[in-house]
């Protein structure tokens, strides 16, 4: 797939000389892209002043194999750029009696969409790594916190050596100031990036750690400063982010990394149960 600047400096166009309808298409997109995303050929094709053929054209004439495909580019360029207010004002166009139906059937898209495009080899690659490590770092910033919480929770359990990188220190960088050769760092970040994750991530790779990005797509900065990549969609029916397939992935991930420790992890789950009940953990008919 493209990435980001192929993709404006091709709307830009570079000077290349167009047809009149390929000139309007091109300006319409560059200066609507949020709007031009969730436009099918036709419609864009009425917008502009243009045949559906001529859409077909221009997205050819732009390297790709169809209108579709195209699309889908400009789907990533779309969540890399909106900012919070042009998502809302997105969001603000759903009918209040159709948000519930339109997000839950919005997020079974993204999972069975992710589904499709996971890479197994990928996946199987990110657990080996985990069961080399020597010591995991996790880190998750704003959206991506919750997810990076619910890694670090589970991971917990099934490795000796796991770091939530929280910027509790006042300064990210000490957190992973001591990382080396036999660690790995998972950096998770989705749309809009953040920019702290990127950089440690490529903090990590310069110390010689090897680095697991969770994210959205091949066009996310994430992929290239990641030894191994694994994205899911979430392509968002308003302004929260569509975090369902991302943790999905992470869920998988989880219960394969497991049944991989399936007799260590046995154990310290006895060991927890008996903690737990002599603690008064949770709620049980003995406590009541």
């Amino acid at each position: 797939m493209h990435n980001t600047q192929e993709l404006i400096d091709k709307l830009n166009l570079l000077g290349k000389p167009l047809s009149k309808g390929h000139r309007r298409i091109a300006e319409y997109i560059a200066g609507h892209y949020e709007r031009a995303v969730s436009m099918t050929a036709v419609t864009l094709g009425k917008q502009c002043e243009v045949s559906e053929s001529t859409v077909v054209r221009f997205a050819t004439a732009l390297g790709y194999a169809g209108y579709p495909e195209l699309q889908e580019a400009l789907r990533s360029l779309v969540r890399q750029r909106l900012t919070a207010e042009q998502r809302f004002e997105i969001a603000s166009e759903i009918e209040q009696k159709s948000v519930l139906s339109t997000v839950l059937k919005n997020d079974m898209q993204n999972i069975r969409k992710t589904m499709d495009e996971l890479s197994r080899e990928d996946f199987d690659d990110v657990v080996e790594r985990l069961l080399r490590a020597r010591r995991i770092y996790i880190m998750g910033i704003r959206s991506a916190a919750p997810l990076a919480m619910f890694m670090y929770h589970y991971f917990h359990q099934i490795f000796d050596d796991v770091i939530l990188v929280q910027n509790t220190t006042g300064d990210v960088f000490e957190e992973i100031a001591r990382i080396g050769a036999d660690d790995v760092l998972v950096g998770i970040s989705y749309p809009r990036y953040s920019t702290r994750t990127l950089e440690c991530m490529n903090f990590a790779r310069q110390h010689h750690a090897q680095v697991i990005g969770f994210t959205d797509g091949d066009m996310s900065p994430l992929c290239e400063a990641s030894d191994v990549c694994l994205c899911a969609c979430t392509d968002m029916a308003g302004f929260a982010d569509s975090l369902a397939a991302p943790m999905s992935v992470i869920n998988a991930l989880i219960m394969s990394l497991g049944l991989r420790r399936h007799d260590e992890l046995r154990d310290h789950f006895k060991r927890l149960e008996s903690i737990w009940n002599d603690n008064r953990v949770y709620i049980n008919k003995e406590n009541e």
